[in-house]
């Protein structure tokens, strides 16, 4: 029988499918930028004066928004060393794992902050976009940080994606 979902859990499962969409969609964007820059620079000896700043900017985005989707779906750093450990060992660790990711997040939301809003009399050279909007992206990471992390120490598994797991240990 499905498991039946709150509606917190229900709003949380919708905003979590968002930021992954949006990631996913700055990816495909950058790849189309960088794609055009390049044919126009190499055919027509043309170049987007905002090509390089947009990248960078998906660029930014996607890696701080995959680094809270990677915690998410557990791809942090692990040690195999460990796992010859009794369970209640191995998932108190995991517990800390959590609590560490936990400040981290917490981290990226604080200073994160304080980084953007120091950024924010200045504007980017080429789209005249705030440098606000390169930044900002630091404590958004820091808040879905915390959000997964929270969630992690009190049992939830939020991994969607599992069967990257079962390829890996099938693969090794």
């Amino acid at each position: 029988m499905p498991e039946k979902k709150g509606g917190v859990a229900r709003i949380f499962l919708v905003v979590d499918k968002i930021l992954e969409g949006f990631a996913i969609t700055l990816l495909v964007f950058m790849i189309i930028n960088v794609f055009t820059a390049v044919v126009t620079r190499k055919l027509f000896k043309f170049q987007f004066a905002w090509s390089e700043e947009v990248t960078l900017l998906c660029l930014t985005w996607f890696t701080f928004m995959g680094i809270a989707i990677g915690f998410r779906e557990r791809l942090h750093l692990g040690m195999d060393l460990f796992e010859k450990l009794p369970k209640k060992v191995l998932a108190f660790l995991d517990k800390l794992v959590d609590a560490v990711t936990f400040l981290f997040g917490l981290y990226l939301v604080v200073y994160g902050w304080d980084f953007t809003m120091m950024m924010r009399g200045s504007v980017l050279a080429a789209t005249q976009l705030p440098n606000v909007v390169q930044y900002i992206v630091m404590p958004i990471t820091g808040v879905m940080t915390c959000v997964y992390s929270a969630l992690q120490l009190l049992g939830h598994d939020l991994r969607r994606y599992n069967v990257i797991e079962e390829e890996i240990k099938r693969d090794a």
